[in-house]
């Protein structure tokens, strides 16, 4: 059994039984039994699928750990979480977000307008929102009146000239005046692909001169006990524990400063986001160095002891670690639609009344392969294929020969790898890699998984069933979209093994997990596919509720939504289909309806039943 790095990745969410991978929680149900169980419904294409549970789990992890870490090191400080509307706004994950938070007191942060009425609209009053990024006077109007509303908002202000018109909006209104955090351009740079989010050469924050003309204008304009948080990101996806503890004794020393210069209100640090999700399935290759218990425990031991050497108050810890609370819950699942190396099943072979010798002893090498002479017989039908090949140049056979001797020789192969999956050599593992299977998927690479064909991300993937045998083919992975960027190619460092399995009787479903995080809202519409079907699965003790289905958009909707009238292509296709002289009038209608079945289904193929 191959269980594809759950033990490193799945954080004992998923566990392999039966042969099926099922959710490691109360009654325990298939992935294959919802799946199956949403598509009886006619549902085709790929799906999504939402596990609120998952995110309930994460959010009260990261408040056990750093609650745990404060009474163990005696921290005096408070700590707050708040979730970053950017790594996924789509409804529903928002819905379970809060729902699921509530217990908490779990926030939002915004970076823009809309994120920022979102947030306004979906935090329960007393939870924090928190507001980064850049903006203008239309924005920072909009904080003061989330906090003439009743919530605990901060501003972060990410230069002077936010901060000029967080005066000039002071003194306009007469709106409650929101707390207000400063963002700090740190030296210290972060670990990892983002760790450009950090460092002198930063897209956000104040420098050191800044944050002292920051304080001057607060006080001058009798706002400095609104200053809250100072707040800093070193980046997400944070590799290496190490580059944020430099981060940590650089900003606790700011904050110790700036609590000296009298800042009497600044009472929390934000550490921003940046906890790292386990993506990969492969030992060697993990994505962090920490756990997350190490991860709370730096901190508040570091800010702990900077705020006691300065003799100042232990502040507030606060995060925004949104990729780590959500990524989880959400799973991909998409049909194997075909398998480019069907073309060499042993049903297609038609031999010849009189077959040339080298075919015959394909035939026999094929009947008699065995444990004790596989090896041997295995490089007998190599050298055959390449003998057979230059005899196919030459003229001296046809392709109806060559074709059996393919077949043939590919079954071999595969034999081979069955009978020695106990004990592979290099030369079978080679020959794995070299003869890979091409796994089609009803799925856009570029709408559901747009880290991995813009960052190279990789994204755990498994099959839902078949675990009770081992999967001996390399696997590359081709969506259908008409792009040759559309493949997760078999990567030999990383490598991808998947089944055998013959699609003209049974179905073989992939799951691509901890695809929460990013990838609905970078998705893209390339070649007009749209966001799959969405379902959100409440497991029980007794089983589980499917609710919030979201379908794909058909496709007349598709076309509405990047701006045709949806009306006028259906009245020209009508009007064409209708002139035509070439079919009956029945023909037209029965065409007519049949487009009409067409013109109502997402854009994703309908090969599988």
């Amino acid at each position: 059994m191959n269980n594809y790095g759950l033990d490193i990745w799945s954080n004992n969410n998923f566990i392999v039984e039966d042969g099926q991978l099922k959710l490691n929680y109360k009654s325990m149900p298939s992935l294959l039994q919802i799946i199956e169980e949403i598509r009886s419904n006619d549902v085709r294409g790929p799906i999504l699928l939402r596990f609120p549970h998952l995110i309930k789990r994460q959010i009260k992890s990261l408040y056990s750990y750093f609650d745990k870490a404060m009474n163990e090191n005696s921290y005096k400080g408070k700590f707050n979480a708040v979730f970053p509307l950017k790594v996924n706004q789509f409804p529903h994950a928002v819905e379970a977000i809060t729902s699921q938070g509530a217990q908490f007191n779990y926030g939002l942060e915004a970076g823009s307008k809309a994120e920022l009425i979102l947030a306004m609209s979906k935090t329960p009053i007393g939870a924090n929102i928190t507001v980064n990024g850049f903006k203008d006077k239309e924005m920072i109007t909009l904080g003061f009146i989330a906090a003439q509303s009743g919530h605990n908002i901060t501003i972060t202000i990410e230069g002077l000239g936010e901060l000029e018109t967080i005066i000039e909006v002071a003194k306009e209104c007469n709106l409650k005046v929101p707390h207000i955090g400063i963002r700090v351009r740190l030296h210290s740079a972060g670990s990892g692909i983002w760790a450009k989010s950090g460092g002198m050469d930063a897209k956000f924050g104040l420098t050191s001169t800044e944050i002292i003309e920051a304080i001057k204008l607060l006080r001058e304009d009798n706002l400095l006990q609104h200053l809250s948080m100072i707040h800093f990101h070193i980046g997400s996806q944070m590799s290496d524990i190490a580059p944020l503890k430099r981060a940590l004794r650089e900003a606790g020393n700011i904050y110790a400063e700036l609590k000296k210069m009298g800042a009497e209100a600044l009472d929390s640090i934000n550490i921003g986001g940046g906890l790292a999700v386990e993506y990969n399935q492969h030992t060697h290759s993990k994505s962090r160095n920490y756990s997350v218990e190490e991860f709370s425990s730096s901190v508040v031991f570091l800010l702990k002891e900077i705020m006691d050497a300065k003799k100042v108050q232990h502040p507030n810890i606060f995060t925004e670690s949104g990729r780590f609370i959500v990524a989880s819950h959400a799973v991909l699942i998409t049909p194997v639609l075909e398998l480019f190396t069907q073309d060499y099943q042993e049903k297609l072979i038609n031999f010849k009344e009189v077959n040339p010798p080298l075919i015959n002893e394909l035939i026999d090498l094929n009947k008699l392969l065995n444990n004790k002479n596989c090896i041997e017989y295995l490089h007998d039908a190599l050298d055959h294929m390449e003998s057979i090949l230059t005899l196919f140049d030459l003229g001296y056979i046809d392709l109806q020969d060559r074709s059996n001797a393919e077949i043939l020789v590919h079954n071999i192969i595969k034999k081979a790898l069955y009978l020695t999956s106990s004990n592979p050599t290099n030369e079978l593992e080679e020959l794995q890699v070299r003869l890979q299977e091409r796994y089609l998927i009803n799925a856009s690479i570029f709408q559901s998984l747009p880290d991995y064909w813009g960052l190279n991300q990789h994204f755990p993937i498994m099959p839902l069933h078949n675990l009770n045998s081992v999967p001996l083919r390399a696997a590359s992975l081709w969506d259908i979209t008409c792009d040759s960027d559309g493949e997760i190619g078999f990567n030999p460092e990383k490598p991808l093994y998947l089944h055998d399995v013959n699609l003209d009787e049974e179905e073989y479903y992939l799951g691509f997990f901890n695809v929460g995080a990013y990838q609905e809202t970078l998705g893209m519409n390339h070649n007009l596919f749209t966001h799959p079907s969405e379902y959100t699965i409440h497991v029980n003790d007794s089983g589980y509720e499917i609710t919030n289905e979201v379908e794909s958009k058909n496709i007349l909707d598709i076309l509405e939504s990047i701006g045709y009238e949806k009306n006028e292509i259906l009245n020209k296709l009508k009007t064409d289909l209708s002139s035509s002289e070439f079919i009956t009038e029945k023909e037209k209608d029965d065409t007519l309806a049949k487009l009409q079945i067409f013109l109502k289904q997402n854009g994703y193929l309908r090969t599988t039943y």
